[in-house]
């Protein structure tokens, strides 16, 4: 059994290895960085773009917050797609003073599809837009977001992800679970990364792009996490992403297990799908480019599923050797301890301090803190399940949550 004891000291040393990495990295959000120069100085010319299917809802309250940004109404025009919709979403979004583009195609669904499928009418119309930004039709948006990623654009930054903020962080300990994990992610990820020169990642919504990044390709996404592949290209090309603490969208999160459950299902099938798709060319971004940011890029697609399956069978190794006298009750019990103590305790007290550290109210949040553990265990559950069984078809998330700018 002696090879036994081996694969377990290595499967330990490179999990080690990975979220020592990941701890160091992290600290990095607290480096402090000069503003950067500007190159130019002018306001630029956007498009807000919002993919919408059926959000009658809530896309009149997005339209209306867009409009009441503290930017030149000369210098941005607000389109909607209402995408394979069967409800108001179109006249509703009309009537809130949106340009309305209605698409069916039941074959092609997703939001990339009706991203790829708008903005290529764009790019042959040659329309006078120096850049775009992406929302999705249940945010709000706050005022000052367009002229934070005019000045990143003046800063000469192409491609920048804004602050994903919670419109409803406290009604379920759901929703609290995604706030705690999105704090987490801007803090911790994005932003450290951001002050080191490596790449944050695009995060779903509220992100601005250059007009001329897409003119040559369009926006070529096949994924079901648009958003991520969309990075992944960026950085195998040694493009390196911006961040924007300031540009906030308030974005709606599920209040409900299920609806989270095929949520983050759809998001883990994406993952794997950018994993299988584009794991192979970071590896020889690496190997070309020799820059720290591929490497960091890789090691993001490899700390999905690759991780989880080496943190699996390192399990199964520690049964395995227990069951076979190899390992003592107490040597069996500690390592057992070492996955059961970071789950439990571990977890909440890292989102109370980021909770601190971004300033977000922590006594209504509490019932979401204590709960942050489930929160996170199913989605290693979802992880699992999709390792076995991968359902590819995309499931509308229903939005209702009608809160304006304002009450933000």
């Amino acid at each position: 059994m002696e090879y036994l004891y081996i694969l377990q000291q290595a499967l330990i040393w490179i999990v080690a290895i990975y979220w020592v990495y990941q701890f160091v990295i992290s600290l990095c959000s607290f480096v402090k960085v000069k503003d950067k120069p500007l190159i130019v100085d002018k306001k630029h010319k956007f498009m807000a773009i919002i993919p919408a299917h059926n959000e009658e809802a809530v896309v009149g309250n997005l339209v209306d917050s867009l409009k009441k940004l503290d930017y030149p109404d000369e210098l941005y025009d607000i389109y909607v797609i209402a995408d394979n919709c069967t409800d108001n979403t179109a006249k509703i979004a009309k009537e809130a003073g949106a340009i309305v583009y209605e698409r069916f195609d039941e074959t092609k669904k997703t939001k990339g599809y009706a991203l790829q499928w708008f903005l290529q009418q764009k790019i042959e119309e040659n329309a006078p837009y120096d850049a775009f930004c992406i929302f999705d039709a249940d945010n709000i948006v706050d005022e000052n977001f367009l002229n934070v990623m005019n000045k990143k654009l003046c800063q000469g930054e192409d491609v920048v992800q804004g602050y994903k903020d919670i419109k409803n962080p406290s009604d379920t300990w759901v929703s609290a679970g995604y706030a705690i994990f999105y704090w987490t992610m801007h803090r911790f990820y994005h932003l450290a990364r951001y002050n080191i020169g490596l790449s944050p990642l695009m995060n779903g919504t509220g992100f601005m792009v250059k007009f001329d990044v897409i003119k040559p390709d369009g926006w070529d996404t096949k994924t079901l996490t648009e958003d991520i592949e969309f990075s992944l290209k960026r950085i195998i090309k040694g493009k390196r992403l911006g961040w924007a603490k300031d540009a906030i969208v308030y974005d709606e999160q599920p209040v409900g297990f299920k609806q989270s459950w095929i949520q983050r299902e759809r998001w883990t099938v994406g993952h794997m799908q950018c994993l299988s798709e584009y794991t192979k060319p970071l590896a020889s971004a690496v190997i070309e480019n020799k820059t720290v940011m591929n490497f960091d890029g890789l090691l993001y697609l490899l700390g999905t599923a690759p991780m989880l399956i080496l943190t699996l069978l390192l399990v199964i190794l520690n049964i395995v050797l227990f069951a076979t006298g190899e390992m003592t009750t107490v040597d069996f019990l500690i390592q057992l301890l070492k996955y059961v103590i970071p789950t439990i305790l571990v977890l909440p007290f890292m989102g109370m301090v980021v909770m601190y550290l971004e300033k977000k109210p922590i006594k209504p949040m509490l019932k979401g803190l204590l709960l942050y553990p489930v929160f996170m265990g199913s989605w290693l559950l979802i992880n699992i399940k999709c390792l076995f069984k991968r359902d590819t078809e995309w499931k509308k998330i229903d939005h209702n949550n009608n809160k304006k700018i304002e009450e933000i």
